[in-house]
């Protein structure tokens, strides 16, 4: 009876604390027309404190939509635009020698901010993506002897191109691995673009409010982190990661030979991180199984590496994460 009590108090705090979350909604659809869910999945990286992969293809707005976002924010912003030039240094910083002092100086780089959009991140090659994995990982910047920590909250946007397009780098698997979520981007539908064209037809974009602070967004943080997720959740989170693993074992026959490599232990937590913040902005103080299957395939797509036997089917990790889910008992 306790228990069901902290549950019930915590989910009318949540309920009273996410309310800032419309408002969000609502400056942002001042200038965007549909992408709902795009501005969801930023939120739940932003208040699971992971980063987001965006993909698709050039004039969906996914640069506006992140810069719209960081508009909302009080907050510091950087868009970096990755090209095949960009160097290291022209990221992180660099240290210049002061020939009147005899001394070296630290310039810091543009990643030194809160909100950072990398702008198709797979047009720089791979010394300028491995340059972000310190700053990704473990929130701080080393040039030359000094370590400097990054501000909190940190957060990397990131856009890139389909890899088929000409001029683009496969991202290397240990930074993809680091995105927490990674999420396609889709056409508009016909009565979305209608209203796209009319609104760009005016000239300059509206303008948006500034309805949060960054302290606002830490308090968030930490209530996501209290949001109730039962043992059976939990378990059904750890079948669905094992799945893409040991296939047979969950009698998902087939998928052993389509499967190359499973989903790593960072899956398990940023599936339960993801599925806390989702259950936030619905505004509930506990996690359902809808808001794991839900948040699934953006936090697995990136992970689950399919083999050439299922490239040659046209067999994508959506579909492969589509069956498990399809196949491991909802709790």
């Amino acid at each position: 009876m306790e228990g069901s009590q902290d549950i019930r108090e915590l989910n009318e705090i949540i309920n009273r604390e996410s309310a800032f979350v419309e408002s969000i909604m609502a400056e942002v659809g001042k200038r965007l027309v549909g992408q709902k869910q795009m501005i969801e999945r930023l939120l739940i990286g932003l208040l699971g404190n992971g980063h987001v992969l965006l993909e698709g293809v050039p004039g969906l707005a996914k640069t506006m939509t992140v810069s719209t976002l960081a508009d909302v924010i009080d907050t510091k912003f950087q868009r970096i635009q990755f090209t095949p030039d960009l160097l290291p240094a022209d990221l992180l910083g660099t240290l210049i020698f002061s020939q009147k002092t005899g001394e070296f100086t630290t310039k810091k780089g543009p990643i030194f901010s809160n909100l950072i959009l990398a702008d198709e991140i797979n047009r720089a090659p791979a010394k300028v993506q491995s340059a972000l994995l310190e700053a990704m990982q473990d929130r701080q910047i080393t040039i030359g002897d000094e370590t400097f920590p990054l501000d909190d909250p940190f957060l990397v946007l990131a856009t890139q191109n389909p890899i088929e397009q000409e001029g683009t780098y496969p991202l290397p698997e240990a930074q993809v691995d680091r995105f927490m979520l990674k999420i396609l981007i889709s056409y508009p539908s016909r009565r979305e673009e209608v209203d796209i064209m009319r609104r760009m037809a005016r000239g300059r974009p509206a303008e948006v409010a500034k309805v949060v602070t960054p302290a606002d967004i830490i308090r968030a943080r930490g209530l996501v982190e209290q949001v109730y997720m039962d043992e059976k959740v939990e378990n059904y989170i750890i079948d669905i990661v094992m799945a893409t693993r040991n296939p047979e074992e969950y009698k998902l026959e087939g998928l052993a030979d389509m499967i190359e490599y499973g989903a790593s232990p960072r899956a398990s937590i940023n599936l339960a991180r993801a599925a806390r913040a989702h259950a936030f902005l619905r505004r509930r103080g506990f996690v359902t199984p809808e808001d794991v299957r839900s948040i699934c395939p953006d936090v697995m797509r990136h992970r689950v590496i399919v083999s050439y036997e299922a490239e040659a089917e046209d067999m994508t990790s959506d579909e492969v994460i589509k069956k498990i889910l399809d196949r491991i008992e909802v709790p």
